[in-house]
């Protein structure tokens, strides 16, 4: 599985609205500003040790008291194996995707090794299986009816294995992050751990996990 961090924004805005309740701007002592980088206007953001004390309090109070980490947005490219994406995909609220789409690019080439999560998998098993769908697409090329060209591009699609890779772009909200630690840590499938791994190399992290 691969995770590469594409944006983390929101940081600003966010630290306004957690003052909002008690209107206490004034005691707010982190420093951003925004500079325009060709066409893109970026948020240079530095965290005060006064704002993170309250987002710190805010947080230790309970969920429905930390409502601004829900501005904070993440955006991210994941590839991973169908057995974790079905797992993540548990999480909606504060969490959007857009994925490859298999229905019309799995054709597109033979199979390779690398198109799995393949560590414990029996070498002999994985060529079998390579060897099978990979006979079953050439067939589906070399098809000329229709239906029967369907069916076979249906027994191909029942036959990709949970290891199968995927690539899917996710926007997360820090909020949407801090209750999926909490929820898969200590979790027997590998990639959990991956990605709460990923989730402490984002900036503020203790936003996610204290």
């Amino acid at each position: 599985m691969n995770i590469k961090t594409l944006k983390v924004d929101g940081f600003a805005p966010a630290v306004l609205a957690m003052r909002a309740p008690m209107q206490s701007w004034d005691k707010s002592d982190s420093e951003w500003k925004l500079t325009k980088e060709g066409d893109t206007v970026v948020e240079n953001f530095t965290l005060g040790e006064k704002d993170r004390e309250l987002s710190l309090k805010l947080q230790a109070a309970g969920p429905e008291h930390c409502k601004h980490l829900r501005m904070i947005q993440v955006w991210a490219e994941i590839t991973a194996p169908r057995e974790f994406e079905i797992q993540l995909d548990t999480y909606r609220l504060g969490v959007e995707k857009i994925s490859t789409s298999t229905m019309h690019t799995l054709m597109r080439r033979p199979l390779i090794k690398e198109d799995f999560e393949h560590d414990c998998m029996n070498d002999d098993y994985l060529n079998y299986m390579l060897d099978s769908i990979n006979t079953s697409m050439e067939a589906w090329r070399a098809e000329k009816d229709e239906e029967y060209k369907k069916q076979i591009w249906r027994s191909i699609i029942e036959a990709l294995p949970q290891s199968y890779l995927q690539k899917r772009y996710y926007m997360f909200s820090y909020s949407a992050l801090r209750n999926i630690v909490r929820q898969r840590a200590g979790h027997k499938l590998a990639e959990w751990e991956q990605f709460i791994n990923w989730c402490h190399t984002l900036p503020y992290s203790e936003f996610i996990f204290e």
